[in-house]
């Protein structure tokens, strides 16, 4: 680590941020913001920058590829900090391949100030490291929403899991939950000074939250369904597994009309064999038993599973499997990756069974097709269905909105008006692969 003596504090540096990959990132790069323009900077774009800040993400190699060539295209004028989960996944690439300024872990939360004044004040073109902080940011600290009228609210940071391919636990480290008073804290404190009307609910398992203070989601789900307001909640990925011991509780809590009934439980494999490679500690029949649980509770869940193609061991059988489990649970959504090895997993260590890239991209397309015909063959369940949805998001064609109903169903909807924020009532009058289209009912 370079310490360099006291730097001079700066302030007014323009400064722009990119960010990269899952909701927690998203929440760590809205802190940073607001801590920066506290302290007197201005957040900027890329072209009218002094320091660019680089929030990395590690989960797959496609995206640590892109990192490494924004930062390489990034001009030599301006300096460059990298924080997120990269530096800690893969530094001897950074350090080998592109030329930073300032490099630190994932939520560096207040410890930002400090480097970005040892960046602006060191004259050399001198990598600074800085350690990731050993105590999780206060969820006090101030933050600058993404989106002005959703707030992301990391529960915990780290996890219980060890899967095989899974480089993140050596960024975001065992895991650290915030307790329920401090996260109930800041749901009302947000709603009421600010113009939030939906909260994420996220962190790099939220199963396991709670777990090593002697607390659980189910609980923590239940206390803010008790916030008094009116306001929405999108509950983050959970691992199946470890929803086992609380899944009665959990089901009760996500009857509120607050929760969304939103489910990511990413299944990752239809083998049991593959499953066990990758350190995923259940079974496709415990994965199904908490499907079917889930939706004889809540008929119209929507669910969003992920599936890794490509795991060393993965015969055309276990795929085969694969595709038999999910023409079985029908998911709403299923995000597909192909295999990467990622730096310093069990995964990147396997000799056999690999599968040849070529079969991996055969494999994805194949998938790919049968996920968007059962994700349209769910999608057509609400043809004509007219309810209530929170408009959450602005469209990207002209005086298009993008609001969720109580399944978290994106519907895109068409007015001159500002929507934002706002509940409308719709009628569903066409569905696509990804998205419903509504009419304003009046």
């Amino acid at each position: 680590m370079n310490h360099s003596t006291n730097p001079t504090t700066v302030t007014n540096m323009k400064i722009a941020i990119k960010t990269y990959g899952c909701a927690a990132n998203i929440a760590d790069t809205e802190t940073i913001t607001g801590i920066l323009t506290t302290n007197g900077h201005q957040i900027t774009t890329e072209t009218e920058a002094d320091i660019i800040i680089f929030n990395s993400c590690a989960v797959k190699g496609p995206t640590e590829n892109r990192i490494i060539n924004a930062i390489k295209q990034t001009p030599k004028t301006k300096k460059t900090i990298i924080i997120g989960c990269l530096p800690k996944i893969n530094t001897e690439r950074l350090h080998n391949e592109t030329q930073i300024n300032g490099i630190a872990g994932p939520s560096i939360g207040e410890n930002i100030i400090e480097l970005v004044n040892r960046v602006s004040s060191n004259k050399e073109n001198t990598i600074i490291q800085q350690q990731t902080p050993k105590e999780k940011p206060s969820l006090t600290l101030p933050k600058i929403n993404t989106n002005p009228i959703i707030s992301i609210i990391p529960i915990n940071f780290g996890c219980l899991g060890s899967c095989a391919y899974c480089a993140v636990v050596f960024a975001r480290g065992k895991l650290q939950s915030y307790n329920i008073p401090e996260i109930i804290q800041r749901i009302k404190t947000d709603l009421t000074t600010e113009n939030i009307c939906e909260f994420w609910i996220t962190s790099q398992d939220t199963a396991a939250y709670g777990r090593e203070i002697g607390k659980n989601l189910a609980e923590l789900l239940h206390t803010i369904g008790k916030v008094e307001g009116e306001f929405k909640v999108r509950v983050g990925m959970m691992t199946p597994n470890m929803i086992t011991d609380m899944q009665k509780e959990l089901i009760e809590a996500y009857k509120n009309p607050k929760i969304f009934k939103f489910l990511h439980f990413p299944v990752q494999s239809g083998d049991n064999q593959v499953l066990k490679k990758m350190r995923r500690f259940y079974t496709t029949n415990e994965f199904k038993a908490s499907i079917t649980a889930f939706r004889e509770a809540i008929p119209e869940v929507t669910l969003s599973t992920d599936i890794i193609v490509g795991f060393p061991g993965e015969t055309k059988q276990a795929f085969e499997n694969t595709l038999q489990l999910l023409k079985e649970i029908k998911p709403d959504i299923t995000n597909v990756s192909k295999f990467f090895a990622r730096p310093k997993t069990l995964a990147a260590e396997i000799k056999e069974g690999i599968v040849p890239p070529e079969e991996i991209k055969q494999r994805s397309t194949t998938i790919t097709t049968l996920v968007k015909q059962l994700s349209l063959e769910k999608n057509m369940q609400w043809k004509n269905w007219s309810g209530e949805i929170l408009v959450d998001e602005k469209g990207k064609v002209k005086d298009s909105w993008i609001g969720r109903n109580f399944a978290y169903k994106p519907i895109v909807i068409k007015s001159t008006q500002n929507l934002l924020g706002k509940t409308v009532h719709v009628k569903i009058i066409k569905v696509t692969e990804t998205y419903l289209i509504g009419e304003i009912d009046d």
